[in-house]
């Protein structure tokens, strides 16, 4: 199975010199944080978050009963989004950006990030597409069929890379996960930082921090922002969770449970 981040305790000289190599052909980079559970409240406090800014979210994710995009790479994602459109999300990963048809990287909502967070990396391409709240809805209603969520491109997009035989329309919707999320620029930062709190149909949660920047700036903003959030006694050394990875552990889990 294609894990999203590579576990480690650290990246090793050959891993930082892969890195670089994809940063270099890479849209954007991603520096991202996940905090225990245990430090989450003091994270909160000590960051200055205020709840009442954050926008809520509703996620699910689409995949077979025995995750076979998860198995190949492909992860497909749909949110519902307080105050504005929602939007769909074709994602391969990992990639290498050079291997990327050079018409596919012109296409509108297309990107490619490296996802950094201590310990590992991945690199994804996304082809994203705005969509009303309504058909996310109606999708998981049964009244919209699945592909309708997709726009051309991303249904292209998906079929290059998806296993034989797995239809759009033949996906589940798998949620949702309510998510928080803030923008700010914390007191004593001159860069934006996001945190997202995902909450979980078993009552746990991640709280991620994360910060974006361009490639040619990365290590710097890294080291600035290490420096940044350990005065402010956030941890940089807990175990790292990622997102996705436990929401579809989570349907996983319980699809055994029902076997």
């Amino acid at each position: 199975m294609v894990t999203s981040i590579r576990e480690r305790a650290a990246i090793s000289d050959e891993d930082l010199t892969r890195m670089l190599a994809l940063m270099k052909s890479a849209d954007s980079v991603e520096l991202k944080l996940t905090v225990a559970a245990s430090a989450q409240r003091a994270t909160v406090d000590g960051l200055k978050i205020d709840p009442l800014d954050a926008q809520i979210r509703q996620v699910f994710f689409l995949d077979t009963p025995d995750q076979r995009l998860n198995a190949a790479g492909v992860i497909l994602r749909t949110r519902r989004v307080r105050g504005k459109r929602g939007d769909s999300t074709v994602k391969l990963r990992p990639v290498v950006p050079s291997e990327l048809p050079g018409a596919l990287r012109k296409t509108p909502g297309f990107g490619v990030e490296v996802d950094a967070m201590p310990g590992g990396y991945v690199c994804s391409a996304s082809l994203k597409n705005v969509i009303d709240n309504q058909a996310a809805r109606d999708a998981t209603a049964g009244k919209l069929p699945i592909r309708k969520l997709f726009s051309r491109d991303q249904r292209a997009f998906y079929q290059m890379h998806a296993p034989a035989g797995v239809a759009l329309d033949d996906l589940r919707l798998l949620g949702p996960f309510f998510v928080l999320k803030v923008k700010w620029v914390p007191d004593g930062s001159a860069r934006p930082m996001t945190a997202e709190m995902w909450l979980y149909p078993d009552g746990s949660r991640i709280l991620e921090l994360s910060t974006k920047c361009i490639p040619g700036e990365a290590f710097q903003v890294a080291a600035e922002t290490r420096a940044f959030l350990s005065g402010r006694g956030v941890s940089l050394t807990g175990e790292q969770e990622t997102k996705t990875r436990k929401a579809l552990d989570f349907f996983a889990q319980a699809s055994d449970g029902a076997t």
